[in-house]
């Protein structure tokens, strides 16, 4: 059963964050709306895990949920939804997407499906990308019936977020937790392998979006954005989980009274302090309640203003890139791959953007990202405030820093599709769009009701 969260509350932003949105803000009667869903997923089924070597799950630790938010300022309705799921290709993506346009209205461009990245959630959908990677690990037929649950409560949740919008407010910040590592453990040859490496790059910032009710003091929704992959839990764990990311959330919400969508950074190079252990005592799953939950609800508190004039301005590229030599592509993902007039392979990247007024910037890429180009886009982007959303809208694998293909490892070997240039290729789009189109495009006024 879904539950709909209108509790809503004044959360900040920076002190003078209205000085920055002003210079773009509508003078629409009508200001932000704003709704909140959270509905459960979990199955009632012995289901396949995605994560580690394949395994079906038996029994439930915790409950797993899509999270969705929508945001409507008058002129554009954006959808964010956030589910406790390890993957799904951009095919599945492509027809829910489909979908939701055609009951819905939403255009795909500003449709974002994230998932958190736990290891400890069913498949859904045809496998994609991971059966050319990994093709021992997908022997069995996907679960039919458990993805069309899946596709249903999302299209469900959406439509009942549409018809729950109220009056709000919103406002942005930053954390800092210490719940990550790098993983890249270099050893005396220069090879890399799955480990931990305390001096390696990392991301250990948490950005944060809170959403109030225009009028009241109690809250709508809290979206924190923090790079951390979902495995505390091993390979021996078999029971259903949303891992670190969905505890986190579930503390956070008992906390604050409203629904958290927990969405995963640049995560593709970084794991949970305590990782992949057998059970969740001995991987200390609930100190990460502490170790991010508590640092998510510290970084709520200093949001200090929130403004309900607020415009929404999304767009979209796509990054031409070569794919790996002699890699197989499934015929499902024929619209993300291409050929050069050479005749060389290409992946077609699409990359989706979203500005909140003035200061805000938020780029998504279906991808598994090395933290160290995200932290290079952010740290030269024109805005004050630019998230990276990862594992949205499907997954294209890994795409590591160039630096990476040289030490090798897991993440360049098997599971990227990308060649040692991608990054650059991605910087370079990704920059380009935010200090042009998404910086300079006039906001259209909304029209009032």
């Amino acid at each position: 059963m879904s539950l709909s969260f209108l509790r809503l509350s004044v959360l900040p932003l920076a002190t003078f964050l209205f000085c920055y949105l002003l210079p773009y803000v509508h003078t629409s009667a009508q200001g932000l709306r704003a709704a909140v869903i959270k509905t459960d997923i979990t199955p009632e089924n012995s289901q396949w895990l995605v994560g580690y070597g394949p395994r079906k799950s038996t029994g439930i630790h915790d409950r797993i949920y899509h999270r969705v938010l929508v945001l409507d300022d008058g002129s554009t309705t954006f959808c964010l939804i956030s589910s406790d799921i390890c993957l799904v290709s951009p095919a599945e993506y492509d027809r829910v997407a489909a979908r939701v346009q055609q009951e819905l209205g939403i255009e795909p461009q500003n449709l974002w499906w994230t998932v958190t990245h736990t290891h400890s959630a069913p498949e859904v959908g045809p496998p994609g990308l991971p059966e050319v990677f990994m093709s021992e690990r997908y022997e069995h037929e996907w679960d039919h019936d458990y993805t069309a649950l899946v596709e249903d409560k999302l299209v469900s949740a959406v439509k009942e977020a549409l018809a729950s919008l109220v009056p709000a407010k919103l406002g942005i910040g930053w954390g800092h937790s210490n719940a990550n590592i790098n993983r890249r453990a270099i050893g005396p040859d220069g090879k890399a392998s799955l480990g931990l490496n305390p001096d390696g790059p990392v991301d250990r910032r948490i950005g944060l979006i809170r959403v109030d009710h225009r009028d009241t003091d109690f809250p709508l929704a809290l979206v924190a954005n923090y790079a951390i992959h979902g495995t505390v839990l091993g390979q021996p764990h078999t029971e259903i989980s949303g891992d670190a990311p969905g505890i986190v959330a579930a503390y956070v919400e008992e906390k604050i009274g409203a629904p958290m969508l927990f969405i995963n950074g640049a995560a593709g190079n970084i794991a949970p302090i305590y990782s992949t252990y057998a059970n969740p005592r001995a991987g200390h799953l609930s100190q990460f309640q502490v170790l991010l939950g508590d640092k998510i609800l510290d970084a709520n508190q200093q949001i200090v203003g929130t403004s309900s004039e607020v415009s929404l301005t999304s767009g979209s590229v796509t990054v031409l890139t070569p794919r790996k030599e002699s890699l197989g592509w499934p015929e499902d993902l024929a619209a993300y791959s291409s050929k050069a007039t050479d005749g060389t392979p290409m992946i077609r990247l699409p990359i989706r953007f979203l500005r909140v007024g003035g200061q805000l910037a938020i780029w998504s890429a279906p991808l598994e990202l090395f933290c160290e180009i995200s932290n290079e886009i952010r740290d030269q982007s024109p805005f004050d405030y630019t998230y990276y959303y990862g594992y949205a809208n499907g997954w294209l694998g890994y795409l590591p820093t160039a630096a990476a293909y040289a030490e090798g490892g897991y993440e360049t070997d098997v599971v990227s599709a990308f060649t040692p240039r991608a990054g650059q290729d991605l910087i370079q789009a990704v920059l380009g769009y935010l200090h042009g189109e998404l910086r300079n495009r006039k906001q259209t006024p909304p029209s009032a009701d």
